[in-house]
């Protein structure tokens, strides 16, 4: 019978902890294809190395926990007495001197509670091992990320076509987020980036109530979730005419954007691609105004390892797929990004992204 804690064990063992620890979030929803909210509630599993694996669950939880098939003991806690007194039972059931976490995931406050619980315990963590898990997706994965993806291009080619000068920043953001649930969305990637003009130079703007003027570069950047997975997009518009400095822009970042695409296959580094990109960026006449690395994985998380930029030289699998998004930001003038969503290959890069790149005036 095939144990599916194997791989977690194997990373326990590696370590030379006694045992996993995993909090609801991505690494999570891989294992069990199931996922739970983060609140004020602590819900927790320790995959042993050897032996059968323990929950702490909320109360409230228990019928939906049920569903997962578990095959440890469950500990559970109400809101009215507490999880301090789980937390302890749990630690006498399965004893542990040294625990392994996801550093970026796992709260404060439940960190805590297994340190009270597990007195002296060595905490480690253990999240680049246990979310490299997720680097290499499976062709279901792969489907996975591209029924994301092609469901947002859909809302943003609808989108576009309803853009007009006079429209503010957040309307069209609106026709955006309408656009994307009714092409079948589960929900959203992240709170969508639509900037005009100079608020496009700003890499994570907001939408504002101010109106899209003649000339403007209008940059959007989002994606759509879709069983369980995220796209992430970014394409620069530009409303009734684009003049030659704008053009100049354009064109620096779409050759870098190319650059990428260009060197990645199986067996490079996430520093060559950003060495690439960027050194295109950095040959033209807007130098100075780089202002992020060029990309990172994407999966179930829509931002995750690897991470695309110099000093990073971990060699990408087949299987990997990461975000190639070079931009330039003048202040208060004009952003410029254009992100493509790509899968590596053993022969080269496969963009999974097919939504044009050539300079688009909205008329």
């Amino acid at each position: 019978m095939t144990d599916r804690y194997a791989e977690h064990r194997a990373i326990a063992r590696d370590l030379g902890v006694d045992a996993i620890a995993l909090v609801p979030g991505s690494n999570f929803e891989r294992l069990y294809n199931a996922s739970f909210g983060s609140h004020e509630r602590p819900m927790v599993i320790i995959i042993p190395v050897i032996g059968a694996p323990v929950a702490l669950v909320p109360n409230l939880e228990l019928l939906s926990f049920e569903a997962l098939g578990f095959e440890g003991a469950v500990f559970d806690w109400r809101d009215q007495t507490g999880y301090s007194d789980a937390f302890a039972a749990m630690a006498a059931h399965l004893p542990l001197t040294s625990l392994a976490v996801e550093g970026q995931v796992m709260r404060v406050f439940v960190h805590h509670a297994l340190a009270t619980a597990y007195p002296g315990l060595r905490i480690l963590d253990a999240e680049a091992q246990i979310s490299g898990l997720r680097l290499r997706k499976t062709p279901d994965e792969i489907s996975a990320l591209t029924a994301a993806i092609r469901l947002s291009e859909a809302a943003l080619a609808e989108t576009i076509a309803e853009v007009k000068p006079g429209m503010t920043e957040r309307q069209v953001e609106s026709l955006l987020v309408a656009a994307l649930f009714r092409n079948g969305a589960d929900g959203l990637s992240f709170g969508p980036i639509v900037a005009a003009g100079g608020n496009a130079a700003m890499p994570h703007a907001h939408a504002r109530d101010v109106a899209i003027a003649p000339g403007d570069a209008l940059l959007i950047d989002f994606g759509g979730r879709k069983d369980g997975f995220t796209a992430d997009i970014t394409r620069t518009f530009f409303i009734g005419h684009a003049d030659d400095r704008a053009h100049q822009v354009y064109d620096t970042v779409l050759r870098a954007n190319m650059a990428g695409h260009a060197v990645t296959r199986a067996g490079v580094t996430a520093h060559l691609i950003d060495d690439a990109v960027t050194s295109v960026l950095e040959a033209s006449a807007f130098a100075d105004y780089i202002r992020t690395k060029t990309g990172h994985g994407l999966g179930r998380d829509v931002h995750e390892a690897p991470y695309i930029m110099r000093g990073n030289h971990e060699v990408l699998a087949a299987g990997t797929v990461f975000t190639n998004e070079p931009g330039l930001y003048i202040p208060n003038e004009i952003g410029v990004r254009i992100e493509d969503d790509i899968l590596v290959t053993d022969g080269g890069a496969l963009s999974l992204t097919e939504f044009p790149k050539d300079l688009t005036v909205i008329s």
